[in-house]
């Protein structure tokens, strides 16, 4: 009797659900198949950048957060566990564990000292903060100082699995890639970050009806400071090295510019913008032509032309487009609800 009442807009929740599972599922399955395309070294870059990028975008999208020292998270990570993998012999999965950890408590301190501001105040304690994770990094012995620490061993997982096969490594990665982006896509899609979200558009209205604002937000950074771990992690392991690149203010300005380019606010986002400047730097490593130029250029261009990011601006224009075709068109009239002919059919 109910599907009397039902129309258009009864599909869109349904549709939603699709959207919601299937793209996922495209985007493992193109990274299931690239390596039969593409150097799977370079695929492996990627998913760590746009873990990485996601975990950002936990923080500027979601929680309004703009930090300028995210690398700081991504250098822990990798020096966490390119060390354990080292100088203990853990197994790989541990040695993550123990950057993600690492990762977690530096997290918790910046949080802890920057959540309090807001705006530009927040971004220049993260950078500071960050410069002094920099410089710890070049100072210690246990980093190797200005060479880092290379010839990382890639392991055995449950010492069984070979990290030195390519395609055992490769899928390692990508699995743990889809664990990170579920745990961050689950995190804004629960009750936790739908608070998140209202912190965000209004605070104030958040902190009159009793939400613990501070709270909120140290445990967004700290996610965010995890997931970024783990992406450094898995770069270490990768690579076989851990750098002072990684905790660089370089790596944290690229990180903004990856979500601004995707779209802030969008998992989808960080997908196409670390797509993006980790493939113009690839193909521009060889050039004659200094990389930040180029990459500077194209987010100007970008900025121009997608002032919501490539992923906002598409879903704008597929937004502008389902209200033009649901909207009746001149001289027809609406179509009928049916509302009160259910009424009747019910009682």
């Amino acid at each position: 009797m109910n599907d009397v009442t039902s129309g258009p807009a009864s599909g869109q929740p349904r549709r939603r659900n699709q959207s919601t599972i299937v793209g996922p599922l495209v985007v493992v399955a193109l990274l299931a198949a690239a390596p039969a395309v593409v150097y799977p070294v370079f695929v492996m870059k990627l998913m760590c950048y746009v873990l990485f990028a996601a975990s950002f975008d936990l923080l500027l999208g979601y929680a309004g957060l703009l930090s300028f020292g995210h690398a700081a998270f991504l250098g822990t990570g990798a020096y966490l566990t390119a060390y354990a993998a080292q100088a203990w012999g853990l197994d790989p999965l541990l040695c993550l564990l123990v950057g993600m950890v690492a990762a977690a408590l530096v997290g918790t301190v910046m949080g802890f000292l920057a959540i309090r501001r807001k705006g530009i105040e927040f971004a220049m304690i993260t950078l500071a903060l960050a410069q002094v994770v920099e410089f710890i990094a070049q100072q210690a012995s246990f980093t190797g100082g200005e060479d880092g620490i290379h010839d990382v061993p890639r392991g055995y997982v449950f010492g069984l699995i070979d990290l030195n096969n390519v395609t055992a490594i490769y899928i390692t990665m990508l699995v743990l890639f889809v664990v990170g982006m579920f745990v961050l896509w689950r995190t804004i899609n629960s009750p936790f970050g739908h608070v998140l979200k209202a912190i965000r558009d209004h605070e104030d209205r958040a902190i009159s009806l009793g939400y613990d604002v501070n709270r909120y937000k140290l445990i967004a950074f700290v996610i965010a400071s995890v997931i970024a771990g783990l992406a450094g992690g898995m770069k270490a392991i990768v690579f076989q090295l851990a750098t002072l690149d990684d905790a660089s203010f370089h790596v944290s300005g690229a990180v903004i510019l990856m979500v601004l380019l995707g779209g802030v606010g969008t998992l989808y986002g960080p997908l196409i913008g670390a797509t993006i400047v980790v493939a113009l730097e690839s193909a521009l490593a060889t050039s004659e032509f200094p990389a930040p130029v180029i990459t500077g250029a194209v987010f100007i261009l970008c900025v121009l032309m997608f002032r919501r990011g490539v992923v906002g601006e598409i879903v704008n224009w597929l937004a502008e487009r389902q209200t033009r075709t649901s909207r009746p068109r001149r001289g027809e009239a609406a179509p009928p609800t049916h509302t009160s002919d259910a009424h009747s059919i019910d009682s």
